[in-house]
This record gives C-alpha cells, sequence and structure tokens, in this order.
C-alpha cells in the first residue's frame, strides 16, 4: 500500500509568503499548520486553502515542529517552512518514492536551493545541502533542547532525492542582515559564556576560515557578488554570536546538545572515491559486496554508473574542491563513516580532504573481504553497545 503523507509547517506572522508555500503542497493528502501566535491573517488563509490549523503559542522551533508531528494523520511527514516551495519535479519524486518506499528507508534528504537577493545561489551555500524534511512520522522527533540545529538525523540508509526543495532566503538587504542578526542572537542563546581562547577562535579563527574554505576551496565567489555577501553574512553572524556571548545577557542552559551529533547508528556508511572510469570499475564490484554484507555505500566518480546497486555521484570537476563538494554532499546526506579511494591518486584526495569528511574510521583499501571491512569499521565508528 502507498504510504500516506502529511505536510507540517509552522508559521507566525506569514500571511504573505504561506499561500504560495501551501499552493506547492497540493500533492500531499493532509496539510498540518501550527500557528505561533499571528496577529495578520496567516490562519485564515491556512483555513481557506484547507489546510488544519493548530495555534499553539511559540515555545521553539523545535517544539512546534513536534506539535505538528503529533497532530498529523499520514504515515510519513514532510516539513516544510512558509518561504520554501516544493518544485513539480521534486513532488512527482516523493510521491513515487511513498508509492513503493526501498526496504529499510525511513527518512529522504531533499536538496535545498537558495534564492539569495532575487538570484540562485550554488556552491557559496553549499548546494545541494540536503535537509531530512521527509521521513517515516511514527519513527522521529525533534530535540526539543535546541532552540537552533533543531533538524532530523537520518539512523539508516536514506533516499536521496534530486527535485529542490526552493528556500526564498532574502529579498531585500535589510532582510538579509536582519536573518543574519536573528540567527546570531538563537546561535548565543544556546551556548555558555566563552573562555578568552574559544572566544578569539569564534571571532576571528573560526569566521575567516570558514570565509576561505567556503568562497575559495568550496567556489563560493562563482555565485557573484550574492554568493560573497551570504558567505560574509555568514561569518559575521558566526563571529557576532561569539560577541553576544561574551556580553552577557541571556545565556542557554549551557552546551547540552549544540554542535553535536547523535551517536552513529544504522548500517555503516562508506563512500567510494574513484577519479576514473577504470577505478569506479574496480571499485564498484567491491562496494556491492559491502552492500550485500549489510553497509550503506554510493560512489564518487567522473560519470553515472549503468544503474547497479551502487548509487553514484558525479563530481563536477576534477580537483580537490570537486571531490571536497561531493563528500560534503554525501556527508549531509549520511555522516561519512569510511572513505574507500580507488587508488593512490583517490588516497591522497582522501588526506587531503578536511578531516570532518573523511569519516569516523581510516580509509579502507577494497583489496580483502567487504563483510570484514564492514564489520571493522562497525567497531571503530560505533558505540561498543552498539556492535
Amino acid at each position: 500500500m502507498p504510504e500516506t503523507l502529511t505536510a507540517c509547517v509552522i508559521v507566525r506572522d506569514e500571511e504573505e509568503r504561506l499561500p504560495a508555500c501551501l499552493r506547492s503542497l497540493a500533492f500531499c493528502d493532509e496539510v498540518v499548520v501550527v500557528d505561533g501566535g499571528s496577529r495578520d491573517r496567516t490562519r485564515e488563509i491556512a483555513r481557506e486553502a484547507g489546510a488544519r490549523v493548530i495555534e499553539s503559542p511559540w515555545r521553539g522551533f523545535a517544539v512546534q515542529r513536534n506539535v505538528a508531528l503529533e497532530a498529523a494523520s499520514g504515515s510519513w511527514a514532510l516539513e516544510v517552512d512558509a518561504d520554501e516551495r516544493v518544485t513539480p519535479e521534486l513532488a512527482r519524486e516523493i510521491r513515487a518514492l511513498l508509492d513503493d518506499p526501498p526496504a529499510g528507508v525511513r527518512m529522504a534528504a531533499l536538496p535545498l536551493r537558495d534564492l539569495f537577493l532575487g538570484g540562485p545561489l550554488e556552491r557559496s551555500s553549499r548546494y545541494p545541502r540536503y535537509r531530512h524534511r521527509l521521513f517515516d512520522r511514527a519513527a522521529f522527533r525533534h530535540d526539543e533542547s535546541r532552540s537552533v540545529h533543531e533538524g532530523l538525523w537520518p539512523d539508516g540508509p536514506t533516499a536521496v532525492l534530486e527535485g529542490e526543495l526552493r528556500h526564498l532566503l532574502a529579498s531585500s538587504w535589510r532582510e538579509a542582515w536582519a536573518d543574519a542578526m536573528a540567527y546570531a542572537r538563537l546561535e548565543a542563546s544556546q551556548r555558555s559564556r566563552p573562555g578568552a581562547r574559544e572566544a578569539l577562535f569564534g571571532i576571528l579563527l573560526r569566521p575567516a576560515a570558514k570565509l576561505a574554505y567556503r568562497l575559495g576551496l568550496y567556489g563560493g565567489w562563482r555565485d557573484g557578488w550574492r554568493g560573497i555577501l551570504r558567505v560574509g553574512l555568514e561569518c559575521a553572524a558566526d563571529a557576532l554570536a561569539t560577541v553576544r556571548r561574551l556580553g552577557g545577557g541571556p545565556q542557554g542552559s549551557g552546551e547540552t546538545g549544540f554542535g553535536q551529533e547523535p551517536p552513529r547508528q544504522g548500517p555503516v556508511r562508506l563512500i567510494g572515491i574513484a577519479a576514473s572510469a577504470a577505478g569506479a570499475r574496480r571499485l564498484e564490484p567491491w562496494l556491492a559486496e559491502a552492500a550485500a554484507a549489510g553497509a550503506d555505500v554510493a560512489l564518487i566518480a567522473a560519470g553515472p554508473g549503468d544503474g547497479g546497486p551502487v548509487r553514484r555521484r558525479v563530481r563536477d570537476g576534477s580537483g580537490l574542491g570537486a571531490y571536497v563538494r561531493a563528500l560534503d554532499a554525501e556527508d549531509q546526506a549520511r555522516p561519512i563513516d569510511a572513505l574507500v579511494p580507488a587508488g593512490r591518486r583517490e588516497r591522497l584526495l582522501s588526506r587531503l580532504a578536511p578531516r570532518a569528511l573523511r569519516g569516523a574510521a581510516p580509509p579502507l583499501e577494497p583489496r580483502g573481504t567487504a563483510a570484514d571491512a564492514v564489520r571493522a569499521v562497525r567497531r571503530q565508528s560505533r558505540p561498543p553497545e552498539a556492535t
């Protein structure tokens, strides 16, 4: 039987942006709108569009999202904000997935396309910038201890979709600045006062490193002035968040959960790297064996495959930046446990990639038994009780 789908939208004073959002959700079986105390016509607009409206005083993003999930009746949930639009291509892809969900898949990663000051962003916003917004409703709830970064984490194989979820990031300079400052306030409220060393890192070193990484290695400059401005605002918001923490004022309950991944669980995640078609052909059978042994696998390669059991991500170039972007996208879809380089060149690329994208275990040599390698990675990347 096809799965039923409820779209969950949390809002407050969104009468201008909500109508287009709701129109893009017409393919869903049900739409639930949780209103956090709007003073405009948001609730009336939602009801006129056929949505079920729940009035719940604003208590934070995570709480409001959980209220929507509890009120929903669909077996799967799709979380969308008022400033987001589901494209027709993504809608068709979602319906096809729910008509016949793959075995063991309880979540899908949707590519988020930022539209900033009238134009789309790509490398500067880490596109496809996956968001885990489509999932088995009974299996997941949001962490209500977080005021930001309240998104869900995959606990197993994840369906990676291609149709875009479009995000109207900012339509004016004033809105862009206000969004950056609002994020800084929320981030500061989540964390405790920093020490001198952490403050220096947060105000100067981290924003500078982020600026160089996103504009240089990641190629954000290719998005033109919009991309440069967007990355600059993010770095300024990071620095300001640390400044606000130094200045006192309302403080959160310490560092609980902030910036920390939950313990890794589910099948180990292996990502193959092939610089040539010959390397991809050599590596694919080993990855298929790893998949048969229970691993969640994908292959970064120069070109598409032949539709076999190993999903491919086609890189957008041949330099280090292309590999970093492809690794980042795969890590966004589901955190990487280990890389599997096809040869010497790929091993060098894996060593040059940022540490956060290399996985929780050392790179694997695709020579021995794949099942043994999967077990070894599981011992290295999972808590003792999970192995």
